[in-house]
């Protein structure tokens, strides 16, 4: 499986999370038909606001449409850049992602 790695994890001004690859475009994520979506103009992916389901969640169900539609792994590395993320949450998706390592 190939992988991408994640340049910036934020939450938007539309309190959307949204997750950019470095350098990989995922304009066909809609077809996971998982409620993740493209940003064609910002560059990321990103989940409808949160109702039930934490930003944490969301989180994995972006890594995990990309999975699926693309067959490929997005990771953290020491370079990817959080932004408006709190540190709580960081935590929590750091140790989600390590969980399934």
């Amino acid at each position: 499986m190939e992988s991408e790695n994640i340049a910036k994890v934020l939450i938007d001004d539309k309190g959307r999370l949204c997750v950019a690859p470095e350098s990989e475009e995922f304009a066909h994520i809609f077809r996971s038909a998982m409620e993740v979506h493209w940003d064609n103009q910002d560059k990321c992916l990103y989940s409808p606001n949160p109702r039930e389901w934490s930003y944490e969640r969301w989180f994995q169900q972006i890594i995990a449409a990309v999975r699926v539609e693309y067959g490929c792994a997005l990771v953290l590395t020491a370079h990817t850049q959080w932004d408006n993320i709190s540190s709580d949450l960081k935590a929590a998706i750091l140790a989600s992602m390590a969980a399934k390592a």
